[in-house]
């Protein structure tokens, strides 16, 4: 990570270390804050006293934010620029945490959407910041802090039930807690509000790339290119479609394993270990992905382990624990490409914004339409099969798109007309 620090890019920062520890500490209040809900729905419903359709529409809230606010992203960006609109993400995610936990209805709804709002705006534009700072190094970084978010989120999920059953305040203490990951991250995050830490020759290097682009050297890349690229709609697609596929395992797994004679505590379980799964490619990932020339071969290759995943528990469930670990980690492996892709095939930081706003605003519509209809399609049939049929089905799609979106190569240049 050290050879971060002296990428010519990073010069433009006095404290490049501090850039890396806030990207990963920004990561880690992208996922907890809403997954880590889900080991204390039973606690929820009992106490405010809303059923399991309004229980699911809690779970996919996130999501339904993520596909309002996204598109609006890169316009608050160039208003604000990237710090401070990562500065205001962590500031709605904070106040969210502590509005869901007021003991209404009203109140929890309104936080968690508050939470999405927040999470959606770090999400489309912490790829941006890597491609701005360390364009050199987008793979790594991405898959370093892609890691330190799932890791996260595991360990928030095993928290929420001890902490609720050690406390007197329950389950608003245990979702409260959390508060503490975004508290910290601003106070770590606050350096680089201050333009005043770039080096006079950085400042020097922006106002003559600000002229060049007044004086039509430099054509500024637009998102309408990018959303009429079928590059970036291969993207979208393979970060769509993983999306819908992780959120709909999240939302149902349990219910899959208790359909097929898994005890509630086992099924608890697996659901704990399919969070972590999904961390773990990180690992394996940061070192890897810096030598590949391009990511044809392992953006096909993660959804077939997701493939292998949904098959195994149509055919074979009583080997859940190979299957959740073989979804968990394809859904990782595939969500730390989708995010590299958005930096990797952008030519720079704000075509990088408008790449993720696009992948991620159609790919969390899509995520959102997951749970409700493969849980129709259990409602028509009575079993999982079918379900689990149509999930292999879009890995097999998700695979070929993954080979597409894997080609090295990047978005065009907006043309001189748009």
């Amino acid at each position: 990570m050290t050879e971060l620090c002296h990428s010519s890019p990073v010069r433009r920062l006095s404290h490049p270390a501090v850039l890396i520890a806030g990207i990963l500490l920004i990561a880690m209040n992208l996922r907890a804050p809403f997954t880590s809900i889900a080991p204390l729905l039973e606690r929820l419903q009992a106490a405010l006293g809303f059923n399991a359709t309004a229980a699911g529409l809690l779970m996919i809230l996130p999501l339904l934010a993520f596909v309002i606010v996204s598109p609006w992203v890169p316009r608050l960006a160039r208003g604000l620029g990237l710090e401070r609109s990562l500065f205001l993400a962590l500031v709605a995610i904070a106040a969210g945490i502590a509005l869901r936990v007021q003991g209404s209805m009203l109140a929890l709804y309104l936080g968690i959407g508050l939470i999405g709002a927040g999470i959606a705006v770090g999400n489309v534009l912490l790829p941006s910041l890597v491609k701005r700072s360390f364009a050199q190094h987008v793979a790594l970084l991405t898959s370093c802090y892609v890691l330190t978010m799932g890791i996260m989120a595991a360990i928030a999920s095993a928290l929420m039930v001890p902490l609720a059953q050690g406390s007197s305040a329950g389950w608003q203490y245990a979702m409260l807690i959390v508060v503490v990951l975004p508290l910290v991250t601003m106070g770590v995050w606050w350096p680089q509000l201050s333009r005043r830490s770039l080096p006079a020759a950085a400042k020097e290097a922006e106002k003559g790339a600000e002229k060049d682009v007044e004086k039509g050297a430099v054509r500024p890349v637009r998102q309408a290119a990018v959303w009429h690229s079928p590059l970036a709609w291969q993207v979208t697609l393979f970060m769509g479609i993983n999306s819908l596929l992780f959120y709909t395992v999240n939302s149902w797994l349990p219910s899959m394993l208790a359909d097929n004679g898994f005890s509630a505590e086992k099924a608890g379980s697996l659901h704990g270990l399919l969070q972590l799964a999904s961390a773990l490619p990180g690992l394996i990932l940061v070192p890897l992905m810096p030598r590949l020339k391009d990511q044809r071969l392992i953006a096909f290759a993660t959804p077939c382990m997701s493939l292998a995943g949904f098959i195994g528990l149509w055919l074979m469930p009583e080997w859940a624990l190979v299957w959740v670990l073989l979804l968990g980690a394809g859904s990782g492996a595939s969500f730390i490409l989708a995010l590299s892709f958005m930096g990797l095939r952008a030519r720079d930081a704000m075509q990088s914004a408008s790449l993720s706003s696009m992948a991620q605003t159609l790919g969390y519509l899509l995520a959102a339409m997951g749970p409700p209809l493969i849980g129709a399609l259990y409602d028509m049939q009575g079993n999982w099969q079918l379900a689990l049929m149509v999930c292999a089905f879009l890995s097999v799609l998700m695979a070929g798109v993954g080979w597409l979106a894997g080609r090295d190569r990047q978005l065009p240049e907006a043309s001189a007309s748009e």
